[in-house]
């Protein structure tokens, strides 16, 4: 999917993620791992089209949470390699 974006999104994505991955990296001193960050990022990230209720957008905001920690923890697979050099 990574490779049918557009080039321009692909690289904000790349350095999105690349940002977050850095800080991941650093967690034992910024207590900011792969899984507090997505809970911090993922309701700004992608949210559902229409208002719902309260239950239906906690449901939601978890499963964009699961895709943002996943896209963290695996973004040097994902983005390639190198996005520790993107810094």
């Amino acid at each position: 999917l990574v490779n049918q974006l557009p080039e321009a999104n692909l690289i904000l994505l790349r350095h999105l993620f690349g940002v977050l991955h850095h800080i991941e990296q650093n967690s034992g001193v910024n207590q900011m791992n792969a899984f507090n960050l997505a809970l911090c990022i993922a309701p700004n990230m992608l949210w559902l089209p229409s208002p719902t209720g309260p239950e239906e957008e906690s449901r939601s905001t978890k499963k964009v949470a699961l895709l943002v920690q996943f896209l963290i923890e695996n973004s040097g697979e994902i983005f390639g390699g190198d996005i520790s050099s993107l810094f």
